[in-house]
């Protein structure tokens, strides 16, 4: 999910095929304002810095551009593998960047049909988030590929994870320093990027419950004015957080499933999180979705600011 820069209009990328775009009223109804295909399931989606337009990709391995003001859409990228992630990139209106499980990343200009350039991932592309001049990829096998956008076809550097299990997501740090990522063992690790800023890295345990049952932890949302975070997990359960003090600032559950993916608007006010199985329990748990069982539904929430806004630091 995706709210664009501009208004209150929300882009949903759905296992279904289908991209929705929904406008969010004030009053907080919502109305569908219209809705285009892949040919496969559909696995991320973002819009343009001036919400002209929506990029999504997927698994029929192909970048599809949807023009809000024509209402058309055309395909703009294709890997040999399904794309996992797309980021429009701060260094031109017209640059995307696609990552695959072809374990490449690949730049697109969207005037020509053609890739710009191509970088060489050492794994699969999991998750993908930039910021600025940096962006950061996360692949199998707890790789982290870290790009300065200032020379985007080579890796500025490459790390691991400094989490144990397989990385779930990466989210970048709104003033550009550093990232959180997150993994299926139910941790977040704040990783800085400068080497001079290394002694504040750190990791911490979340979505766990008092059996010792771990979660996954699927998504990282940066909130666009006070840059706390929120995290979203298997266990159908969000928590807000402020990295620099150490805190969890305010949790919340939703007990009819798990959180896949959340998202705020450009002003921090709405919180829209989506609530469907996310196969961390394997096939035999994925039901037939019903009303009451594994909803697949998209709710949203209204933010207070102290519900997000940073309180100090801790004292000891």
């Amino acid at each position: 999910m995706a709210f664009s820069s501009q208004t209150d209009f929300l882009s949903v990328a759905s296992w279904d095929n289908q991209v929705r775009i929904y406008e969010v009223q004030p009053s907080g109804n919502t109305l569908p304002k219209a809705a285009y295909s892949h040919e496969g399931p559909v696995l991320d989606v973002k819009w343009s810095k001036d919400g002209s337009k929506i990029c999504s990709v997927g698994a029929d391995k192909a970048a599809r551009m949807y023009d809000v003001a024509t209402g058309q859409s055309t395909q703009i990228a294709q890997h040999t593998e399904p794309i996992k992630c797309v980021q429009f990139l701060d260094i031109g209106q017209q640059v995307i960047a696609t990552g695959s499980y072809d374990k490449t990343i690949k730049y697109w200009d969207m005037r020509t049909p053609n890739p710009i350039a191509t970088v060489q991932l050492p794994e699969r592309c999991y998750t993908m988030d930039s910021s600025g001049l940096l962006m950061v990829v996360g692949t199998a096998e707890k790789h982290v590929c870290i790009f300065d956008l200032s020379n985007p076809t080579v890796i500025f550097k490459q790390t691991m994870s400094p989490l144990k299990w397989q990385t779930r997501v990466v989210s970048c740090f709104p003033d550009n320093k550093g990232y959180a990522i997150g993994s299926i063992e139910g941790r977040v690790g704040i990783q800085y990027v400068d080497d001079k800023e290394q002694s504040k890295n750190f990791s911490f345990k979340c979505h766990r419950d008092e059996q010792k049952n771990v979660f996954s932890v699927n998504d990282i949302s940066f909130h666009p004015i006070y840059g706390t975070f929120s995290t979203a997990g298997s266990d159908g359960t969000v928590s807000f957080w402020d990295k620099d003090s150490k805190q969890r600032l305010k949790p919340f559950s939703n007990v009819q499933g798990t959180i896949p993916c959340t998202t705020f608007n450009r002003n921090g006010t709405i919180f829209a999180y989506a609530v469907s199985y996310d196969w961390s329990k394997g096939y035999k748990f994925a039901t037939q979705s019903t009303p009451t069982n594994n909803p697949n539904k998209i709710y949203l929430h209204a933010v207070r600011d102290e519900d997000v806004k940073p309180r100090g630091t801790k004292k000891r």
